[in-house]
């Protein structure tokens, strides 16, 4: 059973935008945190952004003014708007989700990813 779906990567240019989406099964999305990774080519997996079941969110330093991350509950869908985009941004975007998002744990629910490349 699919339980958390990314869609929206792509090829971008630097300074544009890009949209993900991960649809969620209504019970991951009402009763779990979701998150962004990601994984860039020569790095590890790191936490990009988080949001909670009351809408709280957080990010990392480098993404903080350039990204957002909102929940959309009609559609049990979290988004990451990325505006600003670089080529560090370059990576595969992964959606997961779990009671609690903790740097340095592996949330229990997770989606295959999406290609995000930033590239003149």
């Amino acid at each position: 059973q699919v339980q958390l779906v990314e869609s929206g990567g792509g090829l971008v240019q630097p300074g544009g935008s890009l949209r993900l989406s991960c649809a969620a099964s209504g019970s991951i999305f009402r009763s779990n945190a979701i998150a962004w990774y990601r994984q860039a080519p020569g790095k590890q997996r790191e936490l990009v952004a988080a949001i909670t079941t009351g809408g709280s969110t957080n990010y990392i330093d480098s993404v903080k003014g350039r990204f957002t991350i909102s929940r959309h509950n009609a559609k049990n869908t979290v988004y990451l708007q990325m505006n600003s985009l670089k080529p560090e941004d370059t990576a595969v975007y992964y959606c997961a989700a779990d009671f609690r998002i903790v740097p340095g744990t592996v949330p229990n629910y997770w989606g295959q990813g999406t290609q995000v490349t930033v590239s003149s």
